[in-house]
């Protein structure tokens, strides 16, 4: 049968229209293609200005950045509580702190009204669900966790594996004792090592056992949470770890006279030396931490599943250095609720690629189970950013929330930069 040449015309026409179309689905199905996995990784009051991709050309967070080269960091994520406990809990939840019920630093997580991200992926989906480190449950329930590794295990270790003996010639930190011994000393202004070699330290140990999971567990879907203790107060690095920094060229915020009458009185008789030692040693601390994580992303290509692993990194909350004169978090200032928050995607959704729509962490974890294309966890009171990362919107909230009831305080921060704060006076 002959065609005549306007009809070839067309019908070419439609072939390359089909063609087309075929190429976009293709191509849009690989990136849409859910991740396998997930390896959440937290730092311990790591302030978001600690970071080489975030701006500091100081630190070297060689490792931390290597991971923002491979997929996405976000430039503007809060906290939603600053202190530990509150903060953990709603990150894991996807819940507001007063709704997981954790609100001030020792109060236990009620296992029966709230729903991990560890049970979700696990009862629903089949995940091997893994906590290594830092979890401030404050309670000795799993909460979803088939295997976890506390610090207990640590100690247990130390008892059966004694530590290497540290010579009497190298001077090491004194007992950790906050707010009971003078802040130079219990904030480590002399930039004095912990009492272990690294292979023995705590990081090391969190490090290896997160390895042998990965191992034991990469053929599977798997849910690893990673906490470590660095670089909070007494801002640890090892006696064996050749780190350092000039504090006379760190940055140490001036702050203002409106500052003085609020200072708590543990920081008014720091020295100018003292400050600037204290911030050095959370400079090796974040180089320290950057090291450990470095270790276990590593570990992750070598087993070939970075491509299909999500690799979440982030501080608990922020931290104050000098900041209105302060070492600290507790408070509602930007460096003390904004951390660092990023996702390897081993290149999916672009490599390097900053995103600056403000989000809080309530919103990570319908996030991570978007990625994981496991998103039915209705407890979660968050917003996903999957149309921000598919590039599919621009927009994500207007409004956070963070909360603070040690003071009872709340705060709501607008896109806009307008922060309103309410406290009841009560407790300060």
């Amino acid at each position: 049968m002959k065609l005549r040449k306007g009809k070839i015309r067309c019908f070419s026409f439609i072939i390359l229209v089909g063609t087309l179309i075929l190429e976009f689905s293709c191509s849009r199905s690989a990136q849409e293609e859910p991740f396998r996995n997930v390896v959440f990784i937290l730092g311990d009051d790591h302030t978001a200005g600690v970071v080489g991709c975030y701006g500091n050309d100081i630190i070297r967070t060689p490792n931390i950045d290597k991971m923002a080269e491979n997929g996405i960091f976000f430039i503007s994520a809060y906290a939603n509580a600053p202190v530990c406990s509150a903060s953990r809990q709603s990150l894991i939840t996807g819940k507001y702190p007063h709704t997981t019920g954790v609100t001030l630093l020792r109060t236990s997580f009620d296992d029966e009204k709230n729903i991990t991200i560890a049970e979700h992926l696990r009862d629903n989906y089949n995940f091997r669900t893994a906590l290594i480190g830092k979890s401030h449950f404050n309670n000795d329930l799993h909460h979803g966790f088939d295997y976890m590794i506390t610090h207990q295990d640590y100690y247990d270790h130390l008892e059966a594996n004694p530590p290497r003996t540290i010579p009497d010639s190298v001077k090491t930190r004194p007992p950790w004792r906050p707010f009971r011994d003078d802040a130079s000393i219990w904030l480590n202004s002399e930039g004095l090592p912990g009492n272990r070699y690294e292979k023995d330290d705590l990081s090391s140990f969190v490090t290896r056992k997160a390895i042998e999971f990965l191992r034991e567990n990469y053929n599977d879907r798997f849910c690893l949470w990673i906490g470590y203790t660095e670089p909070h107060s007494p801002f640890n690095f090892p006696v064996d770890f050749e780190s350092d920094y000039d504090p006379w060229l760190l940055p140490l915020p001036e702050g203002s006279p409106e500052d003085d009458r609020w200072i708590p009185s543990v920081f008014r008789d720091l020295t100018e030396e003292e400050r600037r030692g204290i911030i050095r040693s959370y400079y090796k601390s974040v180089e320290y931490l950057d090291k450990k994580v470095g270790e276990v992303y590593d570990e992750i290509k070598r087993l070939g599943i970075d491509d299909e692993t999500l690799v979440v990194y982030l501080g608990d909350q922020g931290y104050l250095l000098n900041v209105h004169k302060r070492f600290e978090k507790h408070t509602m200032w930007e460096q003390a609720l904004r951390s660092p928050f990023i996702i390897a995607t081993g290149g999916r959704y672009g490599k390097g690629r900053e995103i600056s729509e403000m989000l809080e962490f309530v919103d990570i974890i319908p996030t991570i189970t978007d990625l994981l294309g496991c998103p039915d966890m209705n407890s979660a009171q968050g917003k996903s950013l999957i149309d921000i990362i598919n590039g599919e919107s621009k927009e994500h909230k207007k409004y956070i929330f963070s909360e603070f009831l040690e003071d009872d305080k709340v705060m709501i921060r607008s896109d806009e930069n307008y922060k309103y704060i309410y406290t009841t006076g009560l407790r300060d």
